[in-house]
């Protein structure tokens, strides 16, 4: 990359995410014996995403909260994380990535001087 920008600062980052939620909580209930308990359950879930940019030559961390990992939110990541960094002309992002479906979804929009890396399947499974 420095040889097709070299007027420009290339950095190296990566990107993850991890999901953040809450589940019902189950608890134990009184009953007579030989009767089988019975207790309301609500089986809803709550979840968040949590998507963390890293740059690990220098430790620098980019953290966004969305609601959902599919294309679209992916899309406004990247451009949030984009613009937060600064990503132009004058600085090139490289941005490892895993091969989710969202990184690799038809509707991607990459910004200007964010150059995305898919990790082949085989180094997905070491990062885990």
């Amino acid at each position: 990359m420095e040889r097709r920008y070299p007027n420009a600062q290339v950095e190296v980052w990566s990107l993850d995410e991890h999901r953040l939620g809450l589940k019902p909580i189950i608890r134990k209930i009184w009953a007579p014996v030989g009767q089988r308990p019975i207790a309301e359950v609500d089986h809803r879930y709550e979840w968040t995403y949590l998507y963390g940019f890293v740059h690990p030559a220098t430790g620098d961390t980019e953290w966004f909260i969305l609601p959902r990992v599919n294309g679209e939110w992916f899309n406004q990541a990247l451009q949030s994380f984009a613009q937060q960094v600064g990503a132009g002309k004058h600085k090139q992002i490289l941005l490892v990535l895993d091969g989710a479906g969202w990184h690799t979804c038809k509707n991607r929009v990459v910004p200007p001087g964010i150059h995305l890396k898919v990790l082949p399947p085989i180094l997905q499974s070491y990062s885990r």
